[in-house]
């Protein structure tokens, strides 16, 4: 074959020059995109990160506050702990005993909307969880318990006919306790008993559903990334 055929013509090598600057420029321009795409998700993410803090910190800084306004009153009923039977509480329902009459509104079943100070401990008097930051030598107490996060069976038939402001005893058979599904107090269908503050506060609401809006925010733009 003639070699002339072989070689292209000036207009084809403008053509061809003109191609390859427009797919040069078509796979920079996606490359600044995915770019400027990931600096602004980044952007994002980092605003996020940062309401997030401020929003736990703001309800931390008010969970010390509230500390400040219950800790003596509640701190007075760690001498209601006490060793129970536990046979014998595993083969009753739910009983309560009201420590303090509340002066609030009652709690009716299903209800989520209020807080809880609140100490946890088995049959054998040792204490599982509480409020306290350390329940031998306690200084402070903790952010309250927020109901609306989802508490076993036997809590939420215990505050039943509660009212806002009282201090209740709740025992409970292991059935509407852990069950058989998590290990406490030595064993699975573990009896527990309680003892639960109620209160409720419109800034701690505030505050909280501030918290859970940021978080939720945040979730959304780490699972979208």
């Amino acid at each position: 074959m003639d070699q002339k055929y072989l070689k292209t013509s000036l207009s084809q090598r403008i053509w061809i020059t003109l191609i390859a600057i427009l797919l040069l420029g078509s796979t920079l321009a996606v490359y600044i995109g995915i770019v400027v795409s990931g600096n602004k998700q980044k952007d994002d993410a980092t605003a996020l990160e940062e309401k997030y803090a401020k929003a736990q910190d703001a309800l931390n800084s008010y969970g010390q506050e509230l500390s400040g306004q219950y800790f003596d009153e509640f701190v007075s009923y760690k001498s209601a702990v006490k060793a129970y039977n536990a046979e014998e509480a595993n083969s009753v329902g739910v009983r309560t005993t009201d420590l303090k009459e509340g002066t609030g509104r009652e709690l009716t079943s299903g209800d989520l909307e209020y807080y809880a100070y609140y100490i946890g401990w088995c049959a054998d008097e040792s204490v599982f969880d509480s409020s306290f930051d350390s329940f031998e030598n306690p200084t402070k107490l903790s952010s309250p318990l927020y109901a609306g996060q989802g508490l076993i069976q036997g809590w939420n038939d215990g505050v039943i006919g509660m009212k806002i402001g009282g201090v209740r005893e709740i025992q409970m058979p292991g059935e509407v306790a852990y069950g058989s599904t998590q290990e406490i107090c030595g064993g699975t269908n573990s009896p527990l008993k309680f003892i639960v503050m109620a209160i409720d506060d419109a800034k701690l609401t505030e505050l909280n559903a501030a918290f859970q809006s940021a978080y939720s925010d945040l979730l959304n733009t780490y699972y979208s990334s």
